[in-house]
C-alpha cells in the first residue's frame, strides 16, 4: 500500500529490519571491550539519530505562526533535539571504558611492602536506620580483612541505644548536638573529631548505613591509592533486595536492578575519560585534601559529587573500581525510590547554580569536565521532561486536533524506525542484554514528575531546601498503595484513552494514513507503560524476614545425631532452605555446618522434596552468618536477561 509520500509500508520499515539484521549477525561477535569497535558502533548510531533529528528539524515543524500547533511542536522539538544532543555526548563518552581491576592487582604489592599499612577510618553514616540494618553493618565492616583501620557509627539521630549497640560491638560511636547539613555534616563532625586524635587517618572511607562490605574491600581499593594524585576511589553499589521495579512486577529473579546500566557501563566510561565522581558510599577517600578543603562541601545535597569537583580543583582526581565489594539495601519502596532519585536531581542542579558551575568559568575545571556536566544536566532536566510532554503530545492531538508533528506515517517511520533499532541494538549490546527499552522507560516515567519538580525548584531556589533521607528497612508485610502516584498515572491514562476514544470512536473521521496513526500507536504505547506504573505503584507485600540468597551450596545438617550433606535451596541470616527430604520432623532441633561454626535451628517446613529451617541465635552465631551471608560468597545480581522471562514475570504479576 502506498501513502502520500509515495513510500509504501515495506519501503518505509526496510531500512529499520536491515540495522536489526545486520546487528543480530554482528554485533555478539565484536569486543565490546576494545575502543575501536565501541567507537564505530556508536558512530553507526549516531549516525541513524541525527538522519532522524534532522527530519525532525526540517520537516516535522508546524508553520511558523501563533498557533497552539506551532507553540507545541517547537516546545516539543527544543526537548527532543536538547536529549538527543545529552544522549549524544553520553555515546560519545561510552565510546571509551576502563577496567582498573588489573591496576588494583598491579599496585597490590605496594601495598603489602609498606612497613604499615595506611590508617583508615571507616564511617558508618546513619540517621533513622534500625537496629537490625545497623548490626548487619557493623558486623561486616568489622570482618575487614585489612590490619589498620577503625570503624565509627556517625549517628545524626542520637539514639541512646545505638551508643549501647557500639560499646557491645565494641566499635566507636560519634555524634552532634544538631543535624546541620545532613549527612555532609555528619561526616564533617567526625572529620573534625578525627583531626584532633593522636594518630588521625590517612584515608576514611565512607559507608551508608544499609551497606555491608565484603572483608577485601579495603584490599582492593586502597592500592590504587598507590598515585599520589588520586582522592578518591569510588566502588559500585550492589543490592541484595531488588528496587520497586523488580519487586513489584515479579522480576526480581529475571531482571537486574536499575542502577546497573549506570555502575556497570556509564561510570566505566566516565573513568576511562577521567570523569569518574564520587558517589558516596563504599568509597574510600584521601584524609588530607579533605580535611584542607574543610570537608565535604555542604552547598548541595549531593555532596559526593560536589566532593569529586571541589577535589579535582585542587589536583585530585576520583578513579572507579568496578567489583563487586559491597552490598546495600536498594531502596524498599517506590515513595523511597522517587525520593532518592529526586534528591539527586536536586543536588545536582544547586551543582549548576553553584561556583562549581560549568557555567561558570572563574572555577579551574576543565572543558571536559565542563561538558560532562553539562551532558548529566540534560539527562535530568530534558529527558524526564520528554517523557511527561510525550505522554501529553499525542493524546492533544487526538483529543484536541493539536499536531505538534506534522509527519506522514510511512515518512515516520522511514526515520524513526532505524533510529529505534539502532538504539536499541547499541543498548542492547553496550549493557549485555540488561536494558529493556520498555522497562527503561517505565523507570524514568515513574520519576518524572517529581524530577521535573526538582529541576525548577532547584534551578530556581539552590538554597534551603531540606535534605531528605531514603528510608531503609521499614515494614512491608502489608500491600500498599502509593495513591497519589496511582492518581497521576491514572489521570495520564484517562487523558490517553479519551483521545483514543474521541478520535477513533466519537469523531472517526481522521484516516489512519496521516498523523492519526502515529498518535494512535503512540498511545497504547503511553497506554502500556503507564499500565505498568500502576502495577509498580500497588506495591506488593514482602513474605519473608531477612534478604535471601539462592545458591547450589552443600552444607551439612546434623539431627538425632546423624549428619548429611544437602544441597540448599536459599540462605539468609534467619533461616535456610535446602533440598531433599527432611532429616528430621517439623519442630525438631537441628545443627547446620556452616563453615567452620554449628548452628543451631529449627525445622519450619519439611515436605517430601524440600525442607526449611528457622536458625536459633546467639551471639555469635548470628555474626558468624551476618558474615557468612554477606561475605561475597552469595550473589543477587542477574547477569543474564531472557526478554521472555522478564514478560512472563510481568504477565504473572498482572494476574495475580
Amino acid at each position: 500500500m502506498s501513502f502520500a509520500t509515495g513510500l509504501t509500508f515495506w519501503d518505509a520499515i526496510l531500512p529499520g529490519l536491515l540495522i536489526a539484521a545486520a546487528a543480530i549477525a554482528v554485533l555478539p561477535w565484536l569486543d565490546r571491550d576494545n575502543v575501536y569497535v565501541r567507537a564505530i558502533t556508536i558512530g553507526a548510531c549516531l549516525g541513524m539519530t541525527w538522519r532522524y533529528l534532522f527530519w525532525r528539524i526540517l520537516q516535522t515543524l508546524p508553520p511558523v505562526g501563533l498557533s497552539v500547533d506551532f507553540i507545541v511542536g517547537i516546545v516539543f522539538l527544543i526537548v527532543e533535539a536538547l536529549c538527543i544532543v545529552g544522549t549524544t555526548i553520553a555515546l560519545i563518552f561510552m565510546m571509551r571504558t576502563r577496567s582498573r581491576s588489573l591496576d588494583a592487582d598491579r599496585n597490590t604489592p605496594w601495598l603489602e611492602s609498606l612497613p604499615r599499612l595506611p590508617l583508615v577510618d571507616v564511617l558508618i553514616c546513619t540517621y533513622n536506620e534500625d537496629e537490625t540494618i545497623l548490626e548487619r553493618t557493623i558486623i561486616g565492616a568489622q570482618a575487614l580483612d585489612y590490619d589498620n583501620f577503625r570503624l565509627w557509627v556517625c549517628d545524626d539521630g542520637r539514639r541512646p541505644w545505638l551508643r549501647a549497640l557500639c560499646e557491645r560491638l565494641q566499635c566507636g560511636y560519634l555524634t552532634r548536638s544538631d543535624n546541620a547539613h545532613a549527612k555532609a555534616g555528619n561526616i564533617n563532625s567526625a572529620l573534625r573529631h578525627l583531626a584532633t586524635l593522636s594518630e588521625p587517618p590517612d584515608f576514611i572511607s565512607i559507608l551508608d548505613a544499609d551497606f555491608v562490605v565484603q572483608p577485601h574491600f579495603l584490599r582492593r581499593a586502597m592500592p590504587l591509592m598507590k598515585d599520589d594524585n588520586v582522592g578518591v576511589v569510588q566502588t559500585p553499589q550492589h543490592f541484595f533486595n531488588p528496587d520497586p521495579i523488580q519487586s513489584n512486577l515479579a522480576i526480581a529473579r529475571v531482571w537486574p536492578d536499575e542502577q546497573r546500566f549506570f555502575f556497570d557501563v556509564v561510570l566505566p566510561s566516565k573513568d576511562a575519560w577521567g570523569g569518574a565522581f564520587c558517589c558516596g558510599t563504599s568509597s574510600v577517600i584521601r584524609f588530607e585534601p579533605l580535611s584542607k578543603m574543610g570537608g565535604f562541601p555542604t552547598d548541595s545535597v549531593t555532596e559526593d559529587y560536589l566532593l569529586t569537583l571541589r577535589l579535582k580543583e585542587r589536583g585530585f582526581e576520583t578513579v572507579y573500581l568496578n567489583e563487586e565489594l559491597s552490598l546495600g539495601l536498594a531502596p524498599e519502596g517506590l515513595k523511597e525510590y522517587v525520593i532518592q532519585r529526586s534528591r539527586w536531581c536536586l543536588g545536582f542542579m544547586q551543582i549548576i547554580r553553584g561556583v562549581s558551575s560549568p557555567l561558570r568559568f572563574s572555577n579551574p575545571l576543565s572543558l571536559l569536565d565542563r561538558v560532562m556536566l553539562m551532558e548529566t544536566f540534560l539527562h535530568w532536566s530534558m529527558t524526564y521532561t520528554f517523557r511527561l510532554l510525550g505522554l501529553v503530545v499525542p493524546a492533544m492531538y487526538l483529543l484536541f486536533d493539536v499536531q505538534a508533528v506534522h509527519a506522514h506515517v510511512t515518512e515516520a517511520i522511514s526515520y524513526l524506525f532505524p533510529y529505534f533499532v539502532a538504539q536499541i541494538a547499541l543498548i542492547t549490546w553496550l549493557t549485555r542484554g540488561r536494558v529493556l527499552p520498555i522497562l527503561a522507560d517505565l523507570s524514568q516515567l515513574l520519576c518524572a514528575t517529581e524530577i521535573v519538580r526538582s529541576v525548577v525548584a532547584g534551578l530556581v531556589k539552590p538554597k534551603g531546601h531540606k535534605f531528605k533521607v531514603t528510608a531503609k528497612g521499614g515494614d512491608r508485610n502489608t500491600r500498599f498503595v502509593q495513591w497519589p502516584m496511582l492518581r497521576i498515572f491514572g489521570g495520564y491514562i484517562a487523558f490517553t484513552a479519551a483521545g483514543i476514544l474521541w478520535a477513533f470512536v466519537v469523531d472517526d473521521s481522521r484516516p489512519l494514513a496521516d498523523s492519526s496513526a502515529l498518535a494512535l500507536f503512540w498511545s497504547w504505547y503511553n497506554l502500556l507503560v503507564l499500565t505498568l506504573a500502576c502495577f509498580v505503584a500497588i506495591e506488593e507485600r514482602q513474605r519473608r524476614d531477612g534478604e535471601r540468597f539462592r545458591s547450589q551450596a552443600v552444607f551439612e545438617v546434623t539431627a538425632m545425631d546423624q549428619a548429611a550433606a544437602f544441597r540448599i535451596f536459599d540462605i539468609s541470616v534467619s533461616g535456610i532452605a535446602f533440598y531433599g527430604q527432611s532429616p528430621a520432623p517439623r519442630d525438631s532441633t537441628v545443627m547446620v555446618r556452616i563453615g567452620n561454626t554449628n548452628v543451631p535451628g529449627v525445622v519450619v517446613r519439611a515436605s517430601a522434596n524440600s525442607f526449611a529451617i528457622n536458625f536459633t541465635h546467639t551471639e555469635p552465631t548470628r555474626a558468624h552468618l551476618i558474615r557468612h551471608v554477606f561475605s561475597g560468597r552469595y550473589r543477587a545480581t542477574v547477569d543474564r536477561v531472557q526478554p521472555g522471562e522478564v514478560a512472563l514475570g510481568v504477565l504473572s504479576r498482572m494476574w495475580r
